[in-house]
């Protein structure tokens, strides 16, 4: 009996990971065994035939298991778009961390790919005008910041010019101009 599982244990289960992600705010590995076990469930509830009280009880027990399948990709895909956007929407800098393409199923690669291709799509429309990957949070206080380089970035042309950026150097530059680079990592703002 040690094997027995009720209806819809496997489904809680994925909630109760979805839950911790949320209370760690942390992106969890996506847990492709799980998803898996749940959907073969769903294909053995699928084929039982009984009385029509008993097929009363799967049809719950499978619309249940389907509102948590979806609602734990629902919340999974809500991460990624906010981790997209907490880093200025560059799409490789969230691809090149192994940390994080660890814990990405190869759908949710795809997903992010797709994404970025629609947002610089609807960006290039407004290129001159705005900048929609802009933190818009928290506005600038002032037109240049002093910067500080804590990974090497290379040249970087701006407006002014273009600037070498290596590590441990400190620049006072246009904020508009290296923005990006500051949501990317490569620059941190100095107090």
């Amino acid at each position: 009996m040690a094997n027995t599982r009720q209806f819809g244990d496997l489904a809680t289960q994925l909630v109760m990971e979805s839950r911790r992600s949320t209370q760690t705010d942390a992106l969890l590995k996506y847990n492709d065994s799980l998803v898996r076990s749940l959907l073969r469930e769903q294909r053995r509830n699928e084929r039982i035939s009984g009385s029509p009280p008993a097929l009363l009880i799967i049809q719950t027990a499978v619309s249940r298991n389907k509102r948590c399948l979806l609602a734990y990709h629902s919340h999974r895909i809500d991460r990624l778009r906010d981790l997209y956007w907490a880093v200025g929407g560059a799409l490789p800098h969230i691809l090149n961390n192994q940390d994080t393409r660890s814990k990405l199923s190869p759908h949710e690669v795809d997903y992010l790919r797709q994404y970025n291709g629609s947002v610089m799509e609807f960006r290039s429309e407004f290129s001159h005008e705005l900048d929609i990957t802009a933190n818009i949070t928290n506005p600038p206080k002032d037109l240049h910041v002093l910067v500080h380089v804590v990974r090497d970035c290379g040249v970087i042309q701006t407006e002014l010019g273009s600037i070498n950026f290596q590590k441990g150097q400190r620049f006072m530059v246009r904020r508009a101009d290296i923005e990006h680079l500051i949501v990317q990592g490569y620059l941190e703002e100095v107090s």
